[in-house]
């Protein structure tokens, strides 16, 4: 669906994306991770045609961009650093208008397409008050109903979770695992690791303008050669695995052992009580932050 090769992004001195190779796959739905500053936002607006490259290539659906970007336009739905609109105009006014520039579709499914779009997001109830006075959880729906009028085969999103409290996360996360059921690939921008791992297929981590991992979501918790056991029986199984156990906390041991079943049979014969045993994984925060080279955005000791 996306792909780039050498993507690069400078602004003057400042190297924004540095030669990015990014793989979105049909019908996946990627989160792109990263601290604020890392190059995420950029890197979306490159995809867009926003901004154009330093160099490296883009192709969308087969095409590249921007050369071709008027013929992939029609088929993406896209939320960008906060929704645009009209202040003093409401909700579905924006909407009408924006549809009315191409969005959408004919003029006589306008008023479906955007009670459509604004049930998905909800915003159902919404009524005629100016968007200048709606809160922040509400513009980024109002947005995300925009991007939706196309009924998009692409949905691409900068931290669309942006101003919701937690339910209205949940929402929308259901809500673009729905979408994606239906088909559309969905790329999305985050800070929150939370956000990414409960959602996501596939994840890209980007640091300083790198991006320093690219995986499907399982694939990075992997066991790690170590086992994890629960033993009341801790003193005489350190003397079996003399030289094997790396960490002890009381009854629980870490021990550098490749199969679990392997271990518990081997404790079990010995005469040892096995409460729990299993591989250990790394968490995804952990996986995250052992890529990245400046974890925060921290100045200072």
């Amino acid at each position: 669906m996306i792909t780039t090769a050498g993507l690069t992004k400078r602004f003057g001195p400042v190297v924004a994306v540095d030669g990015v190779d990014l793989a979105v796959s049909e019908g996946s739905r990627y989160g792109l991770l990263g601290p604020n500053g890392s190059g995420k936002t950029t890197l979306i607006r490159l995809l867009l045609g926003l901004i154009y490259a330093t160099s490296g290539t883009i192709h969308i659906m087969g095409r590249p961009v921007p050369k071709r970007l008027g013929e992939i336009l029609p088929a993406v739905g896209a939320l960008v650093e906060g929704p645009a609109g009209y202040g003093h105009l409401s909700g579905p006014a924006n909407l009408a208008l924006f549809d009315a520039a191409g969005a959408g579709g004919p003029r006589r499914t306008r008023r479906t397409r955007i009670g459509t779009a604004l049930t998905r997001v909800g915003l159902a109830g919404i009524d005629n008050r100016p968007v200048k006075s709606y809160s922040l959880g509400m513009r980024q729906r109002l947005g995300l109903a925009a991007a939706l009028l196309r009924a998009p085969q692409l949905l691409v999103l900068d931290e669309p979770s942006n101003g919701l409290d937690p339910q209205g996360i949940r929402e929308i996360r259901e809500l673009l695992r729905e979408l994606n059921a239906e088909g559309t690939t969905v790329l999305l921008s985050s800070h929150l690791l939370t956000e990414v791992e409960q959602l996501c297929t596939h994840v890209g981590v980007m640091d300083q303008g790198r991006l320093v991992l690219q995986a499907e979501l399982g694939a990075l918790f992997a066991p790690t050669g170590r086992v994890v056991v629960l033993t009341p029986d801790a003193e005489t199984a350190v003397g079996l695995l003399d030289g094997q156990i790396e960490e002890r906390h009381g009854d629980r041991l870490l021990v550098r052992h490749a199969d679990a079943a392997e271990l518990n049979a081997r404790l079990v014969g010995q005469g040892l009580r096995v409460a729990e045993i299993m591989p250990e994984r790394r968490s995804f925060e952990e996986v995250v932050l052992s890529v990245m080279a400046h974890g925060s955005d921290r100045v200072g000791p």
